[in-house]
């Protein structure tokens, strides 16, 4: 009896891990072919201001968003695709805040990623220079006075944002308070242009754990599973009062800092060691080795993501722009606009 205990266990705990892994590598296929589409738009002149991709990266984003739950706070960078796809945002909301478009969460008063849903635990980004780490701080503190237990808050920067004043003091707040927050730093070795040797003299950005009295967890942040798994025990610890979390993923920035930059300034070594792999294609083969997952399976969802991105954006350039002078120009958060926006989105 004791071994067929054990063996459902065992099996269970496989079968949880590839449903997890799966839902995952989705959600960072839709966010790379997303990605590709805005791409594709802002080279055609359809998008106005920047476009910044998340390629290289989606592993470590999906695996933020996806161990978070409702009720918790997430902060993402603005190479969050797949992280803000995992908690709930939808292709035809970012693609409408892309667009400009006013039917969208923004309004198309705002920056393409500068958008979210605050009353969702979804906070808009002010800076990816570390200024959302106490955006995060202060809702946790709200709640904690509200009598609201069990919520984690989670934020993302890159490493060049741990050189800020703005990391140093949230950080060492959220220590003192003790607050359930997962820091997860993507240190894709380069803040624009540069390079994690010119602005860190530390051994590994996760020393800094100790300094604040948190704890620290590093990962390969090309390995989709190693992601999953540091990551939901990174949340559960903050979530069962072991307060704040700092999680270092060390990976490399696939792209240039925005599709106007060519990314000439990277270290053709770094591209070719173990940094440079790209995990969605470390999770194909690994789906495949797994045999969790057939070519046509794969292909499939392909087809489907792109179907429904396709879907949205021609769903988003049928819909009439922004008119500046029909514009109520209140906060969004007053009643007005927010009933006038929830009837139009119900429409």
């Amino acid at each position: 009896m004791v071994q067929t205990v054990i063996s459902d266990g065992a099996t269970t705990g496989i079968s949880t891990a590839r449903d997890q892994y799966l839902k995952a590598f989705r959600w960072m296929l839709l966010a790379r072919l997303l990605d590709e589409k805005f791409a594709s738009l802002y080279r055609g002149g359809k998008i106005h201001g920047g476009v910044f991709l998340g390629r290289g990266q989606e592993a470590l984003s999906v695996s933020v968003g996806q161990s978070l739950r409702k009720g918790d706070v997430f902060a993402p960078l603005i190479r969050d695709a797949a992280g803000r796809l995992a908690f709930g945002e939808t292709v035809l909301d970012a693609v409408r805040t892309y667009l400009g478009s006013p039917l969208g969460p923004m309004r198309a008063r705002d920056g393409n990623v500068h958008r979210g849903k605050p009353r969702e635990g979804y906070l808009p980004m002010i800076s990816h220079l570390g200024a959302m780490i106490s955006v995060v701080n202060g809702t946790l503190l709200a709640r904690r006075y509200k009598g609201l237990a069990g919520a984690v808050g989670a934020a993302c920067i890159g490493e060049g944002a741990t050189s800020t004043g703005a990391f140093h003091e949230a950080l060492n707040q959220a220590a003192i308070e003790k607050l359930p927050l997962v820091l997860v730093v993507a240190n894709n070795q380069y803040a624009y242009s540069t390079p994690a040797s010119r602005q860190l003299a530390c051994h590994s950005l996760a020393d800094r754990a100790d300094a604040y009295g948190v704890e620290g967890h590093t990962v390969d942040g090309t390995d989709l599973a190693a992601c999953l798994r540091v990551l939901e025990d990174a949340v559960n610890q903050a979530r069962s009062g072991r307060g704040p979390q700092l999680v270092v993923a060390g990976l490399l920035r696939l792209c240039g800092h925005g599709e106007h930059d060519d990314a000439s300034y990277v270290d053709p070594k770094l591209k070719a060691s173990p940094l440079g792999r790209d995990c969605l294609k470390v999770a194909e083969d690994f789906l495949r080795q797994k045999n969790w997952a057939t070519d046509r399976m794969l292909e499939t969802w392909r087809h489907e993501a792109v179907s429904k991105i396709e879907d949205a954006v021609a769903t988003v350039q049928r819909e009439a722009g922004p008119d500046p002078y029909k514009e109520n120009w209140c906060a969004l958060a007053c009643t007005h606009l927010a009933e006038t926006h929830q009837a139009m989105t119900n429409e």
